[in-house]
């Protein structure tokens, strides 16, 4: 799992609001990881109602996301839907409409379609040993999101090649984190948040806040870098190789692929992502490790209301990058 960069800071429930809102928080494991909910609601009873129903969306949501389970709807589709449409349901069909628009709009650096390539280097991080290139090529061979189509009129999922595999792991915990706010919001929950790994959805501020204050950063904080930022309805989403990663031969390789090469990523970024909401900013977070901090950027600017910070790591020198809208929140 990622690590969960962004933390959440709170000062006591007294010194925060009104006293008929107080706060709540619960935790449960899904999408393996731990799924952290902080809330604020009138009485213990409301918080235990909307604390079940986010987390029974979360579940229900890896039932249909998750590439791990045999039975989830994700994996079923790769054995049913090969040259033939096959209905899906809204969720996962939301899912794959998002990430095919993102793949687009990165040049295929953001893939769902790379099962194949990711398997092969998800064993290698239980071997230590590079996966075999021949293995790599049959695997890129059954990739590429040009074999992925979708009908929206018939909500319909169709694969052109035998043995592909998807994997919406690069979207599916953000997507999840903001399905879950939905549903407290259900609940008339109006102030929450949702932290699924290193993916944060929030809504509306805590009573008496300008909004929810995110850290960031890791200590030691990085020069120039803001170590926090206030935000309300919204999504951040963190992305880099300090927790999957792993190191073969004196290298150190992400858990994330590039489609165009195969290959895990080498480089030391960090890249945090301010969204819409978290299959935004879990996604693009994903595009932006495999394009690196100038072309990253340039997608960043691109998409409405995102931001973004790229921390680069490289021959012991640590560099920051910011997008124009990440500047202009952290100066606010």
């Amino acid at each position: 799992m990622r690590q969960l960069i962004a933390a959440l800071l709170l000062a006591s429930v007294t010194a925060l609001g009104p006293p008929h809102l107080q706060r709540f928080e619960a935790v449960e494991p899904h999408m393996g990881t731990l799924v952290r909910v902080t809330l604020y609601t009138r009485d213990e009873r409301a918080a235990r109602d909307a604390f079940r129903a986010a987390f029974d969306r979360i579940g229900a949501l890896d039932r249909i996301l998750s590439d791990y389970r045999d039975d989830s709807e994700l994996n079923a589709i790769a054995r049913t839907a090969v040259h033939r449409p096959v209905r899906v349901s809204g969720d996962l069909f939301e899912v794959l409409r998002r990430s095919q628009e993102l793949a687009a709009a990165s040049e295929g650096a953001f893939d769902v379609t790379q099962g194949p390539v990711i398997r092969l280097w998800r064993a290698a991080r239980q071997t230590h040993r590079v996966p075999d290139p021949a293995a790599l090529r049959d695997a890129s061979a059954r990739s590429g999101y040009a074999k992925l189509h979708l009908d929206a009129a018939r909500r319909t999922v169709r694969l052109d090649t035998e043995a592909m595999q998807l994997d919406v792991g690069g979207i599916g915990k953000g997507y999840a984190a903001s399905a879950a706010l939905d549903a407290l919001g259900r609940h008339g929950v109006r102030s929450a948040l949702v932290a699924v790994s290193g993916d944060l959805a929030f809504s509306a501020a805590p009573p008496g806040q300008r909004g929810w204050r995110i850290r960031l950063q890791d200590d030691p904080p990085v020069d120039g870098a803001p170590a926090m930022v206030e935000l309300s309805d919204a999504a951040v989403s963190t992305s880099g190789n300090s927790a999957q990663h792993v190191d073969i031969d004196g290298r150190r390789y992400s858990h994330i692929v590039d489609p165009a090469s195969s290959r895990a990523l080498v480089d030391d970024l960090t890249v945090t992502v301010i969204a819409r909401d978290g299959a935004d900013a879990d996604g693009l977070a994903t595009a932006v490790s495999v394009l690196g901090a100038e072309r990253g950027l340039a997608l960043i600017e691109s998409r409405p209301g995102a931001a973004a910070l790229i921390v680069q790591r490289s021959d012991g020198r640590v560099k920051p990058f910011f997008s124009s809208r990440f500047a202009a929140l952290t100066a606010r």
